[in-house]
């Protein structure tokens, strides 16, 4: 796995400047990714593949123009970080990725607060 606090960094940087390309260059191409906001967004909340993934936050930036994540901690584990952060509306959230052998995240799951 990469470096846990360089990985965060580059992950939010990539958020914050709104590139998609640069945000999906993280993820394999199998990627399985569950959040309770693609329920809402798609209907479900399991977005299987990359080029789902990148059709469901394409919309992400048109919904919210003032996307932007404040990072507030970094917790490894083994052959996973999870990344806690502020969004733009203050709500705090936790993305949980799980790397596979080439360094690329293969699972990832975001969590919110109520």
């Amino acid at each position: 796995m990469h470096d846990a606090d360089a990985f965060a960094a580059e992950w939010i940087a990539a958020w914050n400047a709104h590139d998609l390309e640069r945000i999906l260059s993280h993820y394999a191409e199998d990627i399985v990714f569950l959040s309770p906001v693609a329920a809402r967004v798609t209907g479900s909340g399991r977005v299987e593949g990359k080029t789902a993934l990148r059709a469901y936050w394409g919309t992400a930036f048109t919904r919210s123009p003032d996307l932007k994540f404040v990072p507030e901690r970094v917790y490894t584990g083994d052959g996973a970080l999870t990344i806690a952060y502020r969004n733009h509306r203050g709500q705090f959230a936790a993305e949980t990725f799980a790397f596979g052998p080439d360094g690329k995240v293969v699972f990832a799951a975001a969590c919110y607060t109520s």
